[in-house]
């Protein structure tokens, strides 16, 4: 878990201090702090599809709970949870691919392979 924590913070899942992403979504090949090796990560479609789960899960029901209760314009509406999806996504995102790199660090998957 605290690996996990780490790259949701889009910090190194070693150390917890160095950055793991640089730009947006791509990756650093290796720690900053410790050098760990980053390079060899198997993330792939992982993180959009776990954001898709959560974005969907969160924004299908204040949806349903929003047309009930108020019954607003459908221009409204629509505007409103378009939006709000856009930006869940957009947040959620690069901390989906560090949770899950710090995942594979953290059971030694795709190559994370602790040297003792």
């Amino acid at each position: 878990m605290p690996a996990m924590m780490r790259g949701w913070r889009r910090k190194c899942p070693n150390c917890g201090a160095g950055p793991l992403l640089h730009g947006y979504l791509k990756v650093n090949d290796h720690c900053t702090v410790c050098r760990e090796e980053f390079h060899h990560h198997r993330a792939d479609d992982g993180p959009a599809y776990l954001t898709i789960l959560v974005v969907g899960h969160l924004m299908a029901p204040s949806l349903h709970f929003a047309f009930v209760t108020w019954r607003p314009e459908p221009l409204t509406l629509f505007t409103i949870f378009a939006v709000g999806t856009v930006a869940l996504s957009l947040y959620l995102l690069p901390r989906m691919k560090g949770a899950l790199i710090g995942f594979q660090w953290a059971k030694e998957m795709g190559g994370f392979a602790r040297s003792t």
